[in-house]
This record gives C-alpha cells, structure tokens and sequence, in this order.
C-alpha cells in the first residue's frame, strides 16, 4: 500500500513518496494532514474543533473544504500526489479561514454527493471520495455543487475532577484552555506547565500539572508553610533571635550574603526576607533551623506533598529541588482554606506573600485592584509563579506556571501575556465554560 504524507513544514514543499509517517504541522491550528492514494482518503486534524464547509468545483473538477477558525500563517502549499488526484493546496482563503483544495485530473470528476466528509471529533476529519467519473461521459453544471459535511458527536463531557479536597471538583474550561493552547504555540521554544483552579467552582485550565519541574526559589513557599506549622506547633518562636553563620551565607537573590557573618535577625525578619525578596541565606536559614533538609522533606510528605522535594539548600542552580504545578495548587488551597495553619499564622503568611517585591510575572498579567500572595522563582532555565489573585469583583483563583526554556526572555513575556489571558476571562464572565 502507498501512503503519502504531507506536513505544513518546509520539509512538505519536497518529495514526499519515501515518508511513511504523517508529520506534524507547524502552522497555527492546523495540526496535519494526509493523503492515503489507495483509499483516495484525505486525513486532518486542528488542534481546535472545526466545521469544515465544502463543495465540488468543475472545470477544472476540485474539491474545496473550507476551515473557518483555523489561520495558516504558512505561505501557500502546492504539493503534487499523482493519478486521479493532481494535487493538494493548502492555503489562507481568508484572515482566519484556511482553505485546503484537492485538484483532480482534468480528465476526470467525482459525483458530490458520494463525496463522504465525516469527523470523528471536531478535530479529527477525513475527505473519503468515490469512484472517478470520466468527464467526457458526464455532464457537469459550471457552479459548485454544495458537499454535505457529517458533523462529529460531541465530545463527552469529562468527569469532575479536584486539584484538592479543599476546592469543589470542577470542569475544564475549555475556551479559555483553546485560548492559553494558541499563546503557548507562539512561543515554541518554551516548555510550559500551566494550572489555574477557580476557587469557587473548582472550574480549571491545566497542562502539566502533574509533571516535576526544578522547582528554584518557588520551593520557599511550601517552606513558609510547613515553618509556620511548626510555629503554630510551639517548635519554634517568631520573636526568636538567630545568628547567620558561615555555612548559611551563599550567592543568589537576596540582602543577607552582603552582611557580617554573625548578623542576628528575628525569625519573623529571616522569613520575611526568605519570600519578600527571595533571600537564599535567609531560606537557608529556615531550613537549618527546621532541622535540615532530610526533616523539610518530612514535613513535605506530611503536607501530602510527594514530588516537592529539597535535594540542595538554595539556590540550587541546578535545578535539583522539585515540585509540580499540582502539589503547588494544593498548599496554596491549604493555606486558602487555612487548614493547615493557625488564623494568625495564615494572616503572616498571607501578608508576607502579597509583598513579594518581583511583579514581573503572574502579577504584571493582572488588573487594576487586583491582589496576588504568591512566590515567584528563577535560575536561568527555568522560572515560575504561584499563588492566590483576588479580583476587586470577588473572584478569588489559583495561578501556577512554570517555564522551562533556554531563552529566558520569551519566558519572561509569556508568562504575564497567559495571566492576563486568564485574569481578563475571569473578569468578563463569559457565557461559556
């Protein structure tokens, strides 16, 4: 059996018979396409449903299937399959319009109305065509005969699912998903986890929530929790005075490493400095007095919290230390529903986390009166937010993204851009989920 595979990349404008494989696409929404000659079955899929409109169009005989909401930013394709079937098109018929053309050959037609355009699911689509008519035995009108087109059944609705047992189980989103999937394609050489939970219907946006990213300095926020814990426990005094000796001092974000060795601080001072301004001495600091990280990790897996994990005191610059955007949501739903802390200590930890001093990430993507208690993290190849926004309507969501990528700079603009994305959905309440 012949199969000939096409793909919206360079590599689509060469021969094609000695690909086996369909490739995958690099234009907008159009994810791929095929042509199987010895079904005379053209394969598609978008990577958002589609309602593809269709016709018959004589002399020359072509098929042309019309996809209204999916851009192709590519320039034309032209790409010849032999037999029968000339070729295949693929161009922008309009702005936001792609137009895929199947050319016969000029010695031959199809009946429309054996033409059979069925999806599967609103992404996945086949173009079966039946036998070829000689031209010279039909006779054919000039105008384009209307194809009917089998619409899919729709997709069935996913069970409920909960990021904790603290939120109610909530459904995914899905315009705002479809929405934050073409942001993401914009910026191809980012490696992005996103996750936003609606704290009032547990309604969410995910992707990858449940993958271990190097965690950098947005593991000192579920360090700020399980401190405070054993605050509230009575293992250790806010008003505490510590001494910052050598071992602690290292290099990174924060003020402590420019001060004499043998500084005192309060407790309440070092923690706030180990979030505020993503002090590394300071966190150290919290972390010896904890009792090191073998007992941090303990109090890790207590909070339910298996892939959050120190593996090097900060700053880690290899990235050694984990967490997901998962286990993320839940200590921030924990802190939220204050069920693990002490009225008091969840107002401290509040407080410290609305003052985090870096507003170039989830915070910048915000509106007007907004607020946001979160912990940002960066180490050069990775960086990352999480935390709880307020809107001035009311509305209160969860927020965790994690960026993984070699050009810190894209990451740096993709962040705020899907924040917005996301703080502007909730705000205008749509109508549709």
């Amino acid at each position: 059996m012949r199969f000939s595979s096409f793909s919206l990349s360079l590599i689509s404008l060469l021969w094609f018979a000695a690909l086996p494989d369909i490739l995958p696409a690099t234009a907008d929404t159009l994810q791929t396409w095929s042509f199987d000659r010895s079904r005379n079955q053209l394969n598609f899929t978008t990577d958002e449903g589609v309602q593809p409109i269709a016709q018959l169009v004589p002399s020359p005989a072509r098929i042309v299937i019309d996809l209204p909401g999916i851009r192709l930013d590519r320039p034309k394709i032209n790409q010849l399959v032999g037999g029968n079937v000339k070729s295949i098109r693929i161009a922008k018929f309009e702005r936001q319009t792609t137009r895929l053309v199947i050319d016969l050959d000029p010695a031959y037609t199809v009946d429309a109305q054996k033409v059979l355009v069925r999806g599967t699911s609103p992404t996945q689509w086949t173009v079966q065509l039946p036998e070829f008519q000689s031209t010279i035995a039909t006779q054919t009108s000039n105008n384009p005969i209307a194809i009917a087109v089998a619409t899919p059944p729709p997709a069935p609705t996913p069970p409920p699912k909960s990021y904790s047992t603290l939120i109610p189980a909530g459904q995914q989103l899905t315009w705002l998903k479809g929405r934050l999937s073409s942001i993401r394609k914009t910026y191809p050489s980012l490696s992005t986890g996103l996750l936003f939970v609606d704290l009032e219907t547990g309604d969410y946006v995910d992707f990858n929530s449940d993958k271990v990213y190097p965690a950098a300095s947005v593991i000192k926020l579920p360090i700020l929790i399980a401190f405070l814990q054993d605050v509230d426990a009575g293992k250790i005094n806010l008003n505490e005075i510590w001494t910052m000796t050598n071992d602690v001092i290292v290099g990174g974000s924060g003020e402590f490493q420019d001060l004499p060795v043998n500084t005192k601080f309060t407790a309440q001072n070092v923690i706030d400095k180990m979030i505020t301004i993503s002090d590394n001495t300071a966190t150290n600091m919290v972390i010896k007095r904890m009792g090191g990280i073998k007992y941090v990790n303990q109090r890790f897996a207590q909070l339910g919290l298996p892939n959050t994990r120190l593996r090097e005191w900060l700053p880690d610059l290899g990235g050694t230390n984990t967490t997901t955007l998962k286990e993320l949501a839940q200590i921030l739903a924990m802190l939220d529903r204050q069920s693990i802390l002490s009225r008091s200590s969840q107002a401290n930890a509040l407080d410290i986390l609305r003052r985090v001093k870096n507003r170039k990430l989830l915070a910048a993507g915000l509106g007007q009166g907004a607020t946001i208690a979160h912990k940002t993290g960066y180490i050069g190849t990775m960086l990352g937010d999480a935390g709880i926004i307020e809107m001035p309507n009311g509305k209160r969501y969860i927020g965790a993204v994690i960026v993984e990528s070699d050009r810190a700079d894209s990451a740096w603009d993709f962040v705020p851009e899907v924040s917005q994305t996301v703080y502007t959905y909730f705000n205008s309440k749509p109508r549709f989920k």
